[in-house]
C-alpha cells in the first residue's frame, strides 16, 4: 500500500477514537536508529499556532530514549481491529525482540523517520517542547494515584506536525 501527502487541515477525525480506543504507534526516532510503542495517551491540537500532537513516554521505555535524542517523531494513526498485532509494541521491548517481525508490520521511512505500513494516517512531527509530568500538575490528586503508583512520571512531548501521510485505499 502507499501513502500520498495531505494537509493537516484536511483531516478528518475524532483524537479521542483514534488514540484513545483505536490506539496508535509512536515511534522514537535518533542517529541510533528507531523503536516503536503503542500509545493509547496523546491529542492532536494547535499549540503556539503551529497543528500538533502531544504524546506521552515513560523514562523506562526503550523508545524514550530515541524520542529523547532524535529531533523528529511519528505517530501513527492505526484502523480498527488491530490491537492484538500492536500490542506486541507495548508488551515487548525493542531492546529484546524486533516488534515489527513479532507483529507482522512493516517499517516505512519518511525522511529518516520510520512508521507501520499498516497505519491509515501519520503524523511526521518536529519536537518542539518537552517536559516531564510533575506531581504538581494535577488538580484531581486521584490521577497521580491511579495512573503513578510507581512515580514513574511520563516525560510529554510536544511535535509540531510537519507531514501527514493518509493511506490510499
Amino acid at each position: 500500500m502507499s501513502f500520498e501527502k495531505i494537509n493537516v487541515e484536511d483531516l478528518e477525525f475524532s483524537p479521542v477514537k483514534a488514540i484513545g480506543e483505536n490506539w496508535g504507534i509512536l515511534t522514537g526516532c535518533s542517529e541510533e536508529g528507531f523503536n516503536s510503542m503503542t500509545v493509547s495517551w496523546g491529542s492532536a491540537g494547535v499549540l503556539w499556532s503551529k497543528p500538533a500532537v502531544f504524546v506521552f513516554v515513560r523514562p523506562g521505555r526503550h523508545t524514550f530514549k530515541f524520542t529523547e535524542q532524535g529531533e523528529y517523531f511519528s505517530l501513527a494513526l492505526m484502523g480498527e481491529g488491530m490491537h492484538e498485532k500492536m500490542a506486541v509494541f507495548g508488551k515487548k521491548s525493542g531492546r529484546d525482540v524486533d516488534k515489527y517481525a513479532a507483529s507482522g508490520f512493516t517499517a516505512l521511512n519518511e525522511d529518516g523517520v520510520f512508521y507501520p505500513e499498516e497505519a491509515d494516517t501519520v503524523f511526521i512531527c518536529k519536537k518542539i517542547a518537552a517536559t516531564f509530568i510533575t506531581p504538581d500538575w494535577f488538580i484531581d490528586e486521584s490521577i497521580d494515584e491511579k495512573n503513578y503508583p510507581n512515580k514513574d512520571y511520563h516525560r510529554m512531548y510536544v511535535g509540531e506536525i510537519v507531514k501527514v501521510l493518509k493511506k490510499v485505499k
